[in-house]
């Protein structure tokens, strides 16, 4: 779809010598002579390398369309290539742990994620801000401790450490935010 470039945000898709680059900040320039002019950091999606463009504010731009649908997560296989199943149509499609980066630590059987796609090709997957997980391991509450002044270490099923508050024990289940791997709060479960 084209568009006029002043209008191009945060986020926008477009395409830039024939890669598809996100639009990840934007600054509108009013010279004292001349035109105003448009200029715009984008990366590559696929690639990841930034470039810095200037549009006249009135030129035409390409941005782009992604689909975003839901997708079930079912196994991950060989060669840290991940299985989901779209909700809709039920097709499988494998994402590489690369593409889905450091959150495929939490990835748990049957969770609903978002995915990313441009025309069939997947580009991102969006999991859900929170999960609930269970602590298998955590150290023992040190006399004196108030709960509101330090948090202890503490390690998931999954792996991941994770700081929670002392009266935290080794069995509670948490709510974990996925993007940081803080301790949000106990699960109400």
């Amino acid at each position: 779809m084209k568009v006029t470039a002043i209008t191009l945000r945060p986020g926008n898709v477009i395409e830039y010598n024939g890669k598809l680059c996100v639009v990840t900040k934007y600054e509108i320039i009013q010279p004292g002579k001349g035109n105003s002019v448009i200029q715009v950091e984008v990366r590559d999606i696929r690639g990841g390398s930034k470039d810095n463009i200037r549009y006249r504010t009135q030129e035409t731009v390409e941005r782009l369309r992604l689909e975003q649908d839901d997708y079930q997560y079912l196994y991950a296989g060989d060669d840290d290539l991940h299985t989901f199943m779209h909700l809709g149509s039920y097709e499988q499609i494998e994402i590489s742990g690369e593409l889905i980066g450091e959150p495929k630590k939490f990835l748990q059987e049957g969770m609903t994620v978002s995915i990313e796609t441009y025309e069939g090709e997947p580009l991102g997957v969006q999991l859900p801000a929170q999960v609930t997980m269970t602590i298998v391991e955590a150290d023992p509450v040190v006399k004196g401790q108030t709960a509101s002044s330090s948090y202890k270490p503490a390690i998931l099923e999954n792996g991941v450490r994770v700081l929670v508050p002392p009266h935290i024990e080794s069995g509670t289940r948490i709510i974990v935010r996925t993007e940081d791997s803080s301790y949000v709060e106990r699960a109400k479960d």
